[in-house]
């Protein structure tokens, strides 16, 4: 467990972020050359799974890890706490790819997604499922590259099982929540206690809980210092998910990346549009029920979203998110960690509740 007192200098977040992309960098070097196994990858893989790695990305998940890192008593940037990182972010590659299929999204970081981009190299009727299928090769073998990353951290055989269960119960959390969102686009109903459930496995454990406790299990972190983190992270990545979901509707295409509406168009089981049809006794709210019920044209669209304030949804979500910001911020109070550690979290929680991209 890590002292309150320990007086530790930690890496700036660009010099973390760079250190990891340098690893990235020669991993994907290494595999394009052919030099890590025969034959070297084809090109047109090369060029897209390039971009889902290293064009934009906040690279979130390796500032969490490094932050865990310190927390659970690091006192310096181990290349092995890099390493993890890295492979945090392949994993993050392998969901984005997959995501983009399922959802059918154009735009991912400004550029378009994996499967357009490969449907566009080929001509026809079967370009479309070309582009699909391709993605979810390039979706496999990120997460394969993932795993390879991990092997490379030069863990001890202990560190390896523990962080190894981290992830691999991250893994598990993301894909029961990727299927509760598949599942609730089918049916088109979104509820509040399922928008929950999608928040807190597909988002909180694999974006903020599990890279903390995954650097914290490498620096030998004790079970209070991992309860303390969990503590944190998961309210502060519910939080982080609805703001993402304002975004999605009411953000600027131009910051966030990415078209606004899709979770609209796509019947998405959001925590803000769960809170919009829950007000049934409405007729605002039970005209969006009918809207989300169904596919939606721009007029819809733009109908759906003036709803989602006129029924209090949005000023609701705000104030959840406020709330869950708060609960993860509490949750610090007395925790085992270095001063600045604890400043950097409390930094954290207000970057990512209160965010524009």
């Amino acid at each position: 467990m890590s002292s309150s007192t320990t007086c530790l200098t930690m890496p700036t977040p660009t010099v973390i972020r760079r250190q990891v992309d340098l690893v990235l960098e020669d991993f994907l070097g290494r595999q394009q050359s052919g030099e890590a196994h025969e034959p070297p990858m084809p090109a047109q893989m090369r060029e897209v799974i390039g971009q889902y790695v290293m064009r934009g990305g906040k690279r979130l998940r390796s500032l969490l890890c490094v932050v865990g890192w310190y927390a659970g008593g690091g006192n310096y940037l181990a290349r092995s706490v890099v390493n993890v990182a890295a492979s945090l972010e392949m994993f993050h590659a392998c969901a984005l790819l997959l995501d983009d299929v399922m959802d059918e999204s154009h735009v991912r970081r400004g550029q378009p997604t994996a499967h357009r981009a490969l449907a566009g190299l080929r001509d026809g009727d079967q370009a479309r499922r070309f582009g699909a299928n391709a993605a979810i090769l390039l979706g496999n073998l990120a997460l394969s590259w993932s795993d390879e990353l991990l092997r490379s951290a030069d863990l001890t055989p202990r560190q390896l099982r523990q962080v190894g269960a981290e992830i691999d119960s991250m893994r598990r959390a993301t894909v029961y929540g990727q299927y509760q969102d598949l599942l609730a686009a089918f049916t088109r109903t979104p509820q509040v206690d399922k928008a929950l459930f999608i928040a807190r496995n597909k988002t909180a454990r694999y974006t903020v809980d599990a890279p903390l406790r995954a650097g914290a299990v490498i620096a030998g972190a004790d079970d209070e210092s991992l309860s303390r983190l969990s503590d944190f992270a998961l309210p502060l990545g519910i939080g982080y998910q609805i703001r993402d979901d304002i975004l999605g509707v009411f953000g600027d295409p131009a910051e966030t990346g990415k078209p606004r509406g899709d979770d609209l168009r796509d019947g998405k089981c959001t925590l803000l549009a769960a809170l919009g049809v829950s007000r049934a006794d409405s007729p605002d709210a039970r005209r969006l029920t009918h809207l989300l019920s169904g596919p939606l044209g721009p007029d819809e669209e733009a109908e759906a979203r003036d709803l989602l304030v006129t029924t209090g949804a949005r000023e609701a979500a705000e104030t959840q998110a406020a709330a869950l910001q708060q609960q993860a911020l509490d949750a610090l109070t007395g925790a085992p960690f270095p001063p600045e550690i604890l400043d950097i979290l409390r930094r954290l929680a207000d970057e990512l509740t209160l965010r524009t991209k």
